[in-house]
């Protein structure tokens, strides 16, 4: 199949949340991993489309919508964004595990602690590169040429946008993945940071 890029909808979202849960494990299927479903989506999916459309494409084909690509232009200001209209009702309806008890926490606490939460990129990181994405592809969509399709077009926005870099992250366990970031061009990061935080930089050309 033949997939097209346009930019999100606000009926993709069950199509977004879908594809979050089942390439939510470093590109593999986590639906047996999370008992809430759309949990995954909440955190790296849907809010983009909901705060950031600008920035937010989808590829499609004849099954329906099979990838995504999803940024924001400032990591910064988005992160307040979602203090003011993303987290609030999240927050209301997951409780912030304890703790205390982190040992035992399933994979469900673990996302529902981030709600309450947010992980925060180095702030060396967003003075060179302020944008950041997700990007994800349904199997079928995958080995065509699309991610790269998707990442041409996306930057290319966001350099018309004016942004003068933009940072992604990856599971370490996610060989594929880092291949492809290596092989576009994508420079790996040297931040100093756990093994667990694999994150790459590009700056605007010229």
């Amino acid at each position: 199949m033949t997939a097209n890029l346009r930019p999100v909808r606000p009926d993709d979202l069950p199509a977004l949340y879908h594809i979050a849960l089942v390439t939510g494990d470093a590109g593999h299927d986590a639906s047996d991993l999370y008992s809430d479903p759309r949990l995954v989506g909440h955190l790296y999916a849907a809010p983009y489309a909901v705060l950031s459309p600008e920035t937010s494409f989808v590829a499609e084909d004849e099954g329906g919508v099979c990838g995504y690509i999803l940024g924001t232009l400032d990591t910064a200001a988005f992160g307040e964004r979602l203090e003011g209209h993303w987290w609030p009702d999240l927050r209301a309806q997951h409780a912030d595990p304890d703790l205390a008890e982190r040992g035992d926490w399933s994979a469900d606490d673990n996302l529902r602690y981030q709600i309450h939460h947010p992980q925060r990129m180095a702030r060396r990181v967003l003075q060179a590169y302020p944008a950041h994405l997700h990007i994800n592809l349904l199997p079928r969509a995958q080995g065509q040429g699309m991610g790269r399709r998707m990442i041409d077009r996306w930057l290319e926005t966001i350099w018309t946008l004016g942004s003068p870099g933009a940072h992604l992250g990856v599971a370490p366990t996610n060989h594929r993945a880092k291949r492809f970031y290596e092989a576009y061009g994508w420079e790996r990061l040297d931040l100093g940071l756990p093994p667990e935080a694999v994150v790459f930089g590009m700056t605007r050309p010229g």
